[in-house]
């Protein structure tokens, strides 16, 4: 019997968090539309064992051959090198959720687990990591909102979506900084929109920024400049709006959360109405906070105590994690997260915390 055989026997309940398989594409910004890469690793240091990582980051030293057997190149478990990069695992129980328009998830609840981390103090960080290759097409909230450099007025071909590949006519802002749209320069293509229905929401929260896109300036003109779109993350219309790209790093090293956080979920990236596993979600604490991206954090709810006649007890019982986030993005006030696991849907202004260990 071979060694895939025999790990799946002895440890089968596991969850893998970057979902290395394509599911139906949703409304919601899943990642399986991405990079099969996504998901958490850790590069192996001078010393590691798969013994040893597994019993830090699986509470379980006897787990390792279900590290092992997630990890291919591998071909000895007693030989790891440092430098290395493995995919970790996370434990936790089963979990189906079933959704369509208006089907209830059926779900088999377990405790989720957040992987721990070690704050690196005076080195180098070395730890764990989370790789999203689609960093760049993460949005955000802002207040005051990211004044445009320019605004798409056509497209060659007089298209009514525009995709990869076409070539746009871009309208400079007329108090946009010389020499921004020059050739050569890379811009992201975004669309503001409002985080909430709530009639003052951009004044309270902010201003959504829906990234859409990255174009190239090809040609100057004197009231005018041409573009290329490099990439589309989603449907490119006239009338949208650029700012300069700045490249994110897709490698998002792994933080301990601040201590005492209390929030919660402003709505999901594309507003549907429900979120759930690997949804990109915003939510109402930022750098002001002290949040930081690389940390997770635990979404919970609140139960009460039903009496034997059926009421609820003005009592509640302790809060229940039931999920848990990465921050990808921080604002000031807002943050950009994905949400990693969950053991229920997700509904707009849902609770989290500060993860206890």
């Amino acid at each position: 019997m071979n060694r895939r055989s025999n790990s799946a026997i002895l440890f089968s309940v596991f969850l893998f968090l970057p979902l290395l398989f394509s599911a139906p594409s949703t409304a919601a910004d899943k990642i399986d539309v991405v990079e099969s890469e996504t998901g958490f690793y850790y590069t192996i240091q001078k010393g590691d064992t798969l013994w040893g990582l597994s019993k830090h980051f699986n509470d379980s030293a006897w787990l390792w051959p279900e590290l092992w057997e997630g990890n291919d190149q591998i071909t000895n478990p007693h030989w790891i090198f440092p430098g290395e990069r493995i995919r970790l695992y996370k434990k936790s129980g089963s979990q189906v959720i079933t959704q369509t328009d208006e089907v209830q998830p059926v779900v088999d609840v377990q405790p989720v687990a957040v992987i721990p981390v070690k704050p690196t103090v005076g080195k180098k960080a070395t730890g764990p990591f989370f790789l999203y290759p689609s960093i760049d097409r993460v949005g955000f909230i802002r207040k005051p909102p990211v004044p445009p450099s320019g605004t798409i007025f056509e497209v060659q071909g007089r298209k009514v979506l525009i995709s990869e590949g076409d070539t746009v006519y871009v309208r400079p802002e007329e108090d946009t900084a010389q020499g921004v749209l020059i050739p050569g320069s890379r811009h992201t293509v975004f669309r503001y929109m409002k985080p909430t229905d709530e009639r003052d929401s951009e004044k309270t929260i902010g201003t959504q920024h829906h990234i859409l896109g990255i174009v190239e300036v090809t040609k100057q003109e004197p009231d005018m400049v041409l573009a290329k779109v490099l990439k589309s993350f989603r449907a490119i219309r006239v009338d949208d709006l650029l700012m300069p790209f700045n490249e994110r790093d897709s490698k998002i090293e792994l933080k301990p959360g601040t201590p005492g956080i209390d929030g919660q979920i402003i709505t999901s990236e594309d507003h549907t109405e429900l979120t759930g596993d690997y949804t990109l979600a915003f939510i109402d604490k930022g750098l002001a906070d002290n949040i930081q991206v690389g940390q997770q954090y635990s979404l919970y709810s609140k139960q009460k105590t039903v009496l034997e006649n059926d009421e609820i007890s003005s009592k509640s019982l302790p809060p229940v994690d039931f999920g848990a986030f990465l921050v990808l993005h921080t604002e000031q006030t807002t943050s950009t997260v994905i949400i990693t696991s969950a053991a229920k849907v997700i509904f707009a202004g849902e609770r989290f915390r500060t993860p206890i260990n």
